[in-house]
């Protein structure tokens, strides 16, 4: 009596387990992993970049969670409307992001602006700024560079080992430069829990907490972002002290709600901490997507995280025809 033929290889071809060719079947043809995948790939490639269907390009990025859709406007120019803003920011039906961040050409170079994901206008975003600024130092291979927003001309620079840091330029502490509706002591402003109001290019408004894990984040943001102080609304922190120059906050991005992290709140906490003698003015900041470092130095505050590059696509015809 014969023995056996054994149903399944020992050793598996190409990473999966084959079936040997059972008595009276077809033999099963050797084949190379390599190839096999290369025209998988090729062939799906091509399906996706069917040049017929092919409309904006767009990049995905993050900083520790806080994400960004980037559209780089400087090759050929393609207009941006609030409309657009909104669509690519619904997580559902567009693409979703905290922030819209535009690369443009300006007057002295890279420009960038910024939406929210409401599809209002933000004059800052520190994280964005960091993602944008590590893309553009690897595709020219500087080590630093500058760029604008509409907040002014920002420094950026490879701080190594994946980090990338950003001067965010010097905070607005007057009430009238923030801006506030009233003149007011922005150290300690009359709302309960005397929060401290700091201007970024966009605004601010500092809670230090014992305890910024037990905020009822979305209630007090959204509490607070219309306050009535705040003509432009604000973006909303609860901050508490974790250890010496250590703080940890959680933040309510104006026009977004609650995100993993936000740049421009982690530089807008340190400056408030750090006028009202909490720590020093240089700190690590704790942030629900991960930490960041913040050092407010005589030229500006200076901010240091990493970045990442998610993916890179185009958005179709069809989706920018729905939009008209």
């Amino acid at each position: 009596k014969s023995a056996a033929l054994p149903t399944e290889l020992t050793a598996p071809l190409g990473g999966l387990l084959r079936k040997l060719p059972r008595p009276g079947q077809a033999p099963i043809r050797p084949f190379r992993k390599d190839v096999l995948d290369s025209f998988a790939a090729a062939a799906y490639m091509a399906a996706m970049h069917d040049p017929e269907d092919i409309g904006l390009p767009f990049m995905k990025m993050h900083g520790l969670g806080n994400d960004f859709v980037v559209v780089d406007t400087r090759a050929h120019e393609i207009p941006v409307s609030t409309a657009l803003a909104r669509a690519l920011g619904d997580r559902h039906r567009g693409i979703g992001f905290d922030q819209l961040a535009v690369m443009s050409t300006g007057a002295s170079g890279l420009h960038l602006t910024f939406y929210n994901a409401d599809g209002s206008l933000s004059a800052a975003c520190g994280n964005a700024t960091r993602c944008i600024a590590r893309y553009v130092m690897q595709e020219t291979g500087a080590a630093a560079m500058e760029l604008s927003t509409d907040r002014g001309t920002l420094q950026a620079v490879d701080a190594g080992d994946g980090l990338t840091s950003v001067n965010m330029g010097q905070p607005q502490t007057e009430w009238s430069d923030i801006p506030l509706a009233h003149e007011k002591d922005t150290l300690s402003l009359p709302i309960d829990g005397t929060p401290v109001a700091t201007g970024m290019g966009n605004q601010h408004c500092t809670f230090f907490v014992d305890d910024a894990d037990a905020v009822d984040l979305a209630a007090f943001g959204a509490a607070h972002e219309h306050h009535p102080l705040f003509p432009e609304r604000t973006n909303v922190q609860a901050a508490s002290l974790a250890g010496p120059d250590h703080l940890r906050m959680r933040v309510w991005e104006r026009g977004v709600g609650i995100t993993l992290a936000s740049g421009s709140s982690s530089c807008a906490t340190a400056v408030a901490a750090a006028r009202r003698g909490l720590t020093g003015r240089s700190v690590r900041i704790d942030l629900d997507g991960g930490t960041l470092h913040v050092d407010w130095r005589d030229d500006g505050v200076w901010m240091t995280g990493p970045t990442m590059h998610v993916f890179s696509g185009h958005l179709t015809r069809d989706f920018l025809g729905s939009l008209v």
